[in-house]
């Protein structure tokens, strides 16, 4: 079968034949009909040592093969399925109710994807405990990106606790903003996004935004238009950025004991005012794709709201290019595999 790895002997995307895998304990062998490339994927490409393994950790297909150990778990073959990547973990510890990377009960969780082959491959193994049945209303060629950006996206939206009605920033309005947007609005909210790119804001505006803003070009009159809109601030900026200036830029539009959700990965530590915080200026969260037993939650609320990305279809041997494309912030769609 084909897949799209990560040589990192030679640092470059390759695409090779490899074998189909046999499921082991606790396993699937699932058909891969959507596998999408994450931001994320590229932190993996840093690494220029070890095995060569396929990329990818959002995926969706159909079961093919059930494990013995994984029978009477609540899945058939047959089965359309989303997953989860993490893997070599006990699933059931204090620390895997909350992340799977905190597992008490092992020393170095695995990430498929990351560590060993991911879902850039027409076959893949799936650990039962990772997966959800797609209801109906789903498409499991485009459902990829659901099970890392999306699912992030609701939990983040989600933990904000937010009333209809209340008022939420999106700063950072690309792949896992347009998610954001579309849950917010979902869920009741007016909702403001906030980017540097006037083609993602234009995008959050086509799921739902009341308001966009660049903070860039509008450097010197956002902050207050947006407090201004949102009567005294806004009650939550989820923060979708990477970037530091992402951080820093949300915590003026934030009314007194708003909240400061954090979501982007930064790639240095935040600043943070404790006085601000012991004294109600404002309050932080955080969150992320979580554990798989969130996934129903958001699996289900995504397929009432008939919650879509905007992608791009794309073929194995495009995921070079791909990569390239993300590198140089070109894609402004998910980017997805599908396999025949």
């Amino acid at each position: 079968m084909k897949a799209g790895q990560w040589d990192p002997q030679n640092k470059k995307v390759v695409i090779n034949d490899i074998p189909i895998p046999e499921p082991d304990k606790d396993q699937f062998l699932v058909k891969i009909k959507s596998a999408s490339l994450c931001h994320s994927d590229l932190m993996g490409l840093a690494r220029g040592h070890g095995a060569t393994v396929t990329m990818g950790h959002e995926g969706a297909g159909i079961i093919e093969k059930i494990h013995p150990s994984a029978e009477e778990k609540g899945f058939k073959v047959g089965d359309a399925i989303g997953f989860n990547y993490f893997i070599g973990v006990c699933y059931e510890c204090d620390g895997c109710q909350i992340h799977n990377q905190r597992c008490e009960n092992t020393d170095l969780p695995i990430c498929q994807g990351f560590h060993v082959n991911g879902f850039f491959q027409e076959y893949v193994l799936v650990d039962y405990h990772n997966a959800v049945v797609l209801p109906p209303e789903i498409d499991v060629k485009r459902a990829s990106p659901l099970f890392c950006a999306g699912i992030t996206a609701f939990n983040c939206i989600d933990s904000c606790e937010l009333q209809p009605g209340q008022w939420i920033a999106i700063v950072g309005c690309g792949g896992l903003g347009q998610y954001g947007v579309q849950y917010a609005k979902a869920m009741g909210c007016n909702v403001i996004g906030v980017d540097i790119s006037d083609e993602s804001l234009e995008s959050a505006k086509e799921y739902g935004a009341d308001a966009v803003f660049n903070s860039r070009t509008q450097a010197d009159t956002y902050v207050e238009e947006i407090r201004k809109l949102s009567g005294k601030g806004v009650h939550a900026a989820a923060v979708f950025s990477g970037a530091i200036a992402a951080f820093e830029g949300a915590i003026p539009l934030l009314r007194t004991n708003g909240l400061l959700m954090i979501v982007g990965i930064a790639h240095e530590p935040l600043k943070i005012n404790t006085l601000d915080l012991i004294t109600g200026r404002y309050r932080i969260k955080a969150d992320s794709t979580s554990v798989p037993q969130r996934m129903p939650k958001a699996v289900a609320f995504t397929a009432k709201h008939n919650i879509q990305p905007s992608v791009d279809f794309r073929k194995i041997e495009d995921l070079p290019a791909m990569v390239e494309d993300m590198k140089n912030g070109k894609a402004r769609r998910r980017q997805v595999v599908t396999f025949d």
